[in-house]
């Protein structure tokens, strides 16, 4: 293979501190390269150095003579009017050779756009995508670069573009959150941590174990650093003389390992679970409806969010998943049924399309405009230091959001979220712009958030992670599933197969039972759980009744009744606890049992 694009020590500095330090890399014909790191690391700016968009401060970047390439922006931004034909024109590579209307009207069929007059000016961040893509993809070129091609996709959208790119000549380079994706498509993966380029052969699966592995051996030097300074620290302290050439020789090694740059540890996000007090009823929806511009979005939809949910939405771009979420938050009456929101809920929205900040607001004022200080179980965090746990350090926090990227401001907008202390989230396309590292923390934070969750999400890996439940628009009714998200994709391509192959011998579509649509069950957690609830119950009522008697009779001894007074309050907390756990558990294995469903 030969090399088609060269960068040689590129440094980029947007401040005093360089975005890319003297990165180098070579990148060969029919390459598949994808880029990881956390949001600010400059991913997005080497993508457009290397499609020659963005000069570099330093260093080379040499591309073969003729080198064709294609650049798909991470947020097209398309402002002025004109039709969707038009604008895959004036993206398409200009070295693709000339380009024919009916070509780009094809092109945009292909990535789901049926009408090509339409306004781009008016268009979603969805379709403005599928018009980018469209312009990308339209002639084959030998590189091509994606920045985050999957943000605003469907899921249905997203595995067709596997395909595709599965079938690309040429070199890809590409930024991408989506996991499956990446590790599906890419063959060589690019860290880009603190300024370094890491360079890891094979597939995102591959990469976590080199990953795992360079970071164990760090993390093993840094110790080793550690038990060698302590050491040299000791003798030094001991007042030893430096008048021998062998003293004189610990000593300046001393200060060599002291002065060396320490080895950094991968800073992870933590997030600690903040919720208020959540009481019995969340939201309960009956027999809800909507429709918008004379189409129909949902009918009749009925359900009642319990304590510990954990939802997913999924549904092809506009079939109206926003817009349940106005409805179930109370923002959107429905055109028919009620909603109804319990006394004790608060809500934590993440919307799709979030509240513009003012650039000239500090990072460190936007979160204390939210709250000054937030109750976790860690005890009180401050603005600031709920910050630091986002990864916006003090230098950060005195800055102004103009100077943070997109995908920090994502971050920050999460994090206002949170600050909140909410007992039922609700998040709308939570993974767009959102780096890797901080979707693991995220997820690894609603495992363990104490309240409902329900999301609305494209990417197959989260909603596979976080999520029991799915509830899938289809044909203006939403169905629910209990499965994944995979499987649930998966299923409905075989019976898109299977009717498109009935369609072509002519036979009639045969209706049967969808494979993936499994009966409502108990996981295996809330199954234990309901057999032995009634036992915790009777025997948190026993040692209340007990302790009752206990204080009478200790009624004269103070430590005694302060000792029997405080476990007293911690048993009615856990019997309150578990009587709402009584009730979750009795309303779902009645909705199973009406389902035909064993518990």
């Amino acid at each position: 293979m030969s090399v088609i694009l060269a960068c040689e020590k590129v440094v980029k500095r947007f401040t005093l501190k360089p975005v890319l330090e003297g990165v180098t890399c070579y990148i060969e014909d029919n390459a598949r390269i994808g880029i990881v790191g956390i949001n600010g690391t400059g991913k997005s700016t080497f993508l457009k150095i290397a499609a020659g968009i963005e000069e570099m401060d330093e260093g080379t970047v040499q591309r073969r003579s003729g080198l064709s390439v294609a650049f798909l922006p991470q947020m097209p931004d398309y402002r002025e009017h004109r039709p969707a034909w038009e604008q895959v024109l004036l993206d398409a590579p200009k070295n693709a050779g000339t380009i024919e209307m009916y070509e780009a009207v094809s092109a945009l069929m292909q990535m789901g756009i049926t009408d090509a007059d339409m306004d781009v000016a008016v268009m979603s961040g969805g379709q403005k995508k599928r018009v980018a893509m469209a312009a990308a993809l339209i002639r084959p070129v030998d590189l091509l670069i994606l920045d985050e091609p999957t943000n605003h996709l469907d899921a249905a959208t997203v595995q067709q573009l596997e395909e595709r790119l599965s079938g690309v000549r040429g070199a890809i380079l590409m930024v991408t959150h989506d996991r499956y994706f990446l590790d599906r498509i890419c063959t060589v993966i690019y860290e880009l941590d603190k300024g370094q380029l890491y360079i890891h052969e094979g597939n995102y699966s591959v990469y976590l174990e080199e990953k795992a592995a360079r970071l164990e051996n760090e993390n093993a030097q840094a110790r080793k650093r550690s038990a060698i300074l302590r050491r040299e620290l000791a003798w030094i302290r001991r007042g030893a003389q430096a008048r021998s050439t062998k003293q004189k020789a610990r000593i300046e090694r001393f200060e060599t390992l002291s002065a060396m740059r320490s080895l950094q540890r991968d800073v992870q996000l933590t997030l600690e679970s903040a919720g208020r007090r959540l009481g019995r009823k969340i939201i309960e929806c009956e027999g809800i409806s909507l429709s918008l511009g004379g189409h129909k979005l949902f009918d009749d939809f009925t359900y009642t969010v319990l304590r510990d949910e954990r939802m997913a939405v999924v549904g092809p771009n506009g079939c109206g998943k926003t817009s349940l979420l106005s409805v179930l938050t109370g923002e959107r009456p429905p055109d028919a049924g009620t909603v109804t929101i319990g006394d004790t809920v608060r809500i934590g929205y993440f919307r799709q399309e979030f509240p513009e900040i003012p650039g000239n607001v500090r990072v460190i004022d936007y979160l204390r405009d939210i709250a000054e200080y937030v109750e976790t179980r860690d005890g009180r965090l401050s603005a600031s230091q709920m910050l630091e746990r986002f990864l916006f350090p003090i230098d950060v926090q005195l800055t102004p959001v103009s100077r943070l990227s997109g995908g920090e401001r994502r971050r920050l907008y999460l994090c206002g979220i949170l600050m909140e202390a909410p007992n039922v989230l609700i998040l709308d396309e939570p993974t767009n712009d959102l780096d890797i590292s901080t979707l693991e923390v995220l997820e690894n934070y609603l495992e363990d958030f104490e309240g409902a969750v329900l999301i609305v999400s494209h990417d197959r890996y989260f909603v596979d992670r976080v999520t029991n439940r799915l509830f899938v628009f289809e044909d203006g009714q939403i169905v629910q599933y209990v499965c994944s998200f995979s499987d649930y994709l998966e299923a409905s391509l075989q019976t898109a197969e299977e009717k498109k192959k009935n369609a072509d011998a002519g036979e009639a579509p045969v209706r049967r039972k969808r494979e993936h649509q499994r009966e409502l069950r108990m996981t295996f957690r809330e199954a234990q759980d309901y057999r032995e609830i009634d036992g915790r119950l009777a025997a948190l009522n026993s040692r209340l009744e007990e302790l009752d008697r206990e204080i009478l009779a200790n009624a004269t001894d103070y430590v005694r009744l302060t000792e029997l007074a405080k476990e007293k309050e911690k048993t009615a907390a856990e019997l309150e606890a578990a009587e709402e756990r009584w009730l979750y558990l009795t309303d779902l294995a009645e909705r199973i049992e009406n389902a035909g469903g064993t518990v």
